[in-house]
């Protein structure tokens, strides 16, 4: 692995700072990139295998290895696939249970010597999705099912994938990797059809969007109020973390920054390197107004 890159090694770094890695982790895979002070991507996407037996111990090794073969960064943003709050995990269902309880920003802030921010993996991919304008629904497809919804930019993390769907069963249970590879692509689609079908009744959102890894294996024609969104994003979103309290609002990473009157731009992305109701709405409207960016404040 190539060795970090350290501040003073890299004439003119001190106007791009602070420079963020983003860091994704997933049931299957770990992915890291570094991210400018708008949230533009400067560096490759890098992905190491998720360790079968998905310890803390474990996962944080490759956290470290990813983040020794990129350049010098400043900060980092992580997004989790499980609850987390105020940087420490509640649960991690397709992780395995030795995460209970895990402080996991402190844990992240030791290894990377630097201010590190946590939050769940669908909420990440969510602020690097969605517009910031009117009630915007997120789900993820991967190994697990995530979900996080938008009113105006603030967000609320949800755990739908752990509420009934059919039958009896949950999102997860029939949205899920497992349910993709024991019932089929045919069967799945025909489930994920019903899924944003039941989604639209029960939130009546303005916009849904989609993510995970599992996302190239949809096979239906979506409606026009439905996008799919890449993995990067998961990435991406990382940089508003930065933008917002620790409790309360969010602002959409593709949202005018503070004092900016141009929206960040996504460049095209190099290869990976391995290959609600109305009530709901009014409700989370008043929530607290987002604080401006703390880029250039560490």
């Amino acid at each position: 692995m190539k060795k970090q890159t350290e501040a003073s090694d890299r004439p003119g770094r001190d106007t791009q700072a602070p420079r963020t890695l983003a860091i994704d982790i997933g049931g299957s895979g770990i992915k890291a990139m570094l991210l400018d002070p708008q949230g533009s991507p400067i560096s490759h996407r890098m992905r190491l295998p998720t360790p079968k037996k998905a310890t803390p111990k474990a996962v944080l090794a490759t956290i470290s290895r990813l983040a020794k073969s990129l350049p010098a960064f400043d900060r980092a943003s992580v997004g989790f696939p499980g609850e987390i709050k105020d940087g420490v995990v509640y649960s991690a269902v397709n992780l395995g249970g030795k995460w209970k309880g895990f402080d996991l920003e402190k844990a992240l802030c030791g290894l990377l010597k630097c201010p590190v921010k946590a939050a769940n993996d669908a909420d990440v991919q969510g602020l690097g999705s969605v517009s910031g304008h009117g009630l915007e629904l997120v789900i993820t497809l991967g190994t697990g099912f995530g979900s996080v919804i938008f009113a105006d930019g603030h967000r609320i993390h949800m755990e739908l994938g752990h509420h009934p769907f059919r039958k009896g069963r949950t999102y997860e249970d029939e949205l899920g990797h497992r349910a993709l590879v024991t019932g089929g692509k045919k069967k799945w689609n025909r489930r994920l059809r019903q899924a944003i079908d039941d989604l639209k009744r029960t939130f009546n959102y303005d916009k849904l969007y989609i993510g995970g890894g599992n996302v190239k294996f949809i096979g239906l024609k979506l409606p026009a109020d439905v996008k799919i969104v890449s993995n990067t994003e998961g990435l991406l979103g990382g940089i508003a973390l930065w933008r917002e309290p620790r409790t309360g609002g969010a602002v959409a990473r593709n949202q005018p920054l503070a004092g900016s009157g141009a929206k960040v731009r996504i460049p095209a992305m190099e290869p990976s390197t391995n290959g609600v109701s109305s009530a709901l709405r009014a409700t989370v409207a008043k929530g607290p107004k987002p604080r401006k960016s703390t880029a250039g404040r560490i």
